[in-house]
């Protein structure tokens, strides 16, 4: 399958695709403050679009628990001109990280192929028309404010998609234009969240393309007993897995090391 990103194609199927997380955020858990300028962002685009990135991922506001929240306007300086100079200066798909409304409209008018909702439209729903407008794929995150689940957890989270889904039918998204993410990390605690990765099929029952994002999270330093710079090897563990299980894209830090094994497992795995 071939979808339109905003004047740029990206192939579903042939491969897993590797996005590449570029946090241009003070406070982001593994890697806060480290590409919040321009020449440090636009150099590990660079790194990440050389070592074989199909996407990069640009957020502006840290979604770790307990980080500070980052009005619009904030958020538009810190990800629109670094968006800008990436649509200068490399050739990959880029995807910009927002649940805001208007950021994802400004993001979209310079440019942005993607839209990355970590709150699966449902924070503020306008952004679904902006992405509908522009006909350009979207990431729906399943997310919760707490961890605590009355009923089965992937019944639950497949009740939060029909919402979203709702929504973005409501505003004209088209079904192939939609990944669904089951949101590693948030609203679940560690042991929820390896429930999720033990069961990441059921979400396929849902009948849409699937994104998975576990790079460095929590629940790998809870099996690992890690800190978040030493979770490598257990991130390429729980992303094999979700090739496995038939998802189409990984989001990751380590984009080198993951094109190294996921090349394998897509040999293996969709000979």
């Amino acid at each position: 399958m071939i979808l339109n990103c905003n004047g740029k194609e990206m192939e579903i199927g042939k491969k897993t695709l590797i996005m590449g997380i570029l946090n241009v955020t003070p406070d982001s858990f593994s890697d806060g403050g480290k590409f919040n300028n321009i020449d440090n962002a636009l150099s590990h685009a660079k790194k990440m679009q050389d070592e074989g990135a199909d996407i990069i991922d640009i957020g502006g506001e840290s979604t770790r628990p307990g980080s500070d929240k980052v009005d619009e306007d904030e958020e538009i300086s810190r990800v629109i001109p670094i968006l800008k100079k990436l649509k200068k200066e490399i050739d990959v798909i880029i995807s910009v990280d927002t649940s805001k409304a208007n950021v994802a409209k400004v993001a979209l008018e310079n440019g942005a192929n993607i839209i990355n909702d970590v709150w699966g439209l449902q924070k503020e729903p306008e952004i679904a028309n902006y992405i509908a407008e522009y006909d350009v794929p979207v990431v729906i995150m399943h997310n919760k404010i707490n961890n605590i689940y009355e009923n089965d957890i992937i019944e639950s989270m497949k009740e939060f998609f029909s919402v979203s889904l709702e929504i973005a039918k409501k505003a004209g998204i088209k079904k192939e234009n939609i990944f669904l993410d089951p949101g590693i990390g948030f609203g679940k605690d560690p042991e929820q969240n390896i429930e999720v990765m033990a069961r990441l099929d059921e979400l396929n029952e849902i009948g849409y393309k699937m994104l998975l994002g576990t790079s460095r999270k929590s629940m790998i330093g809870y099996i690992l007993d890690l800190p978040s710079d030493q979770r490598l090897e257990g991130t390429i563990a729980t992303n094999v897995i979700g090739v496995i299980n038939g998802y189409d894209i990984v989001r990751v830090h380590d984009v080198k090391e993951h094109v190294n094994a996921l090349k394998v497992t897509d040999r293996i795995y969709r000979r």
